[in-house]
């Protein structure tokens, strides 16, 4: 192999790799985040359960005045979300 080629395959592929990860791709195919009002989100970290393998983990936190989300992950479907009433969420 040519050692001009062997620069060029690893540059391609990391073009692909950047250009496949990036933030337009995802929304283009309805899998990026929604977009924030004022792009001032909440950001504040989710306290996270984690479970044995072959179980959904499961992170809750405070959303909006006086709710909490509880989600859930699978890696072989979607997710689960339930937004609760709880009061110690209230600000």
């Amino acid at each position: 192999m040519a050692p001009a080629f062997r620069r060029v395959i690893p540059a391609i592929a990391a073009i692909g790799l950047v250009t496949g990860c990036s933030q337009q791709y995802n929304d283009e195919r309805g899998k990026g985040d929604a977009p924030v009002q004022g792009r001032s989100g909440d950001n504040t970290p989710a306290e996270v359960f984690n479970m044995p393998d072959g179980f959904g983990n499961l992170a809750t936190k405070c959303v909006g005045h006086g709710f909490r989300a509880y989600v859930t992950t699978n890696g072989g479907g979607p997710s689960n979300l339930e937004i609760v009433p709880d009061s110690s969420c209230a600000d």
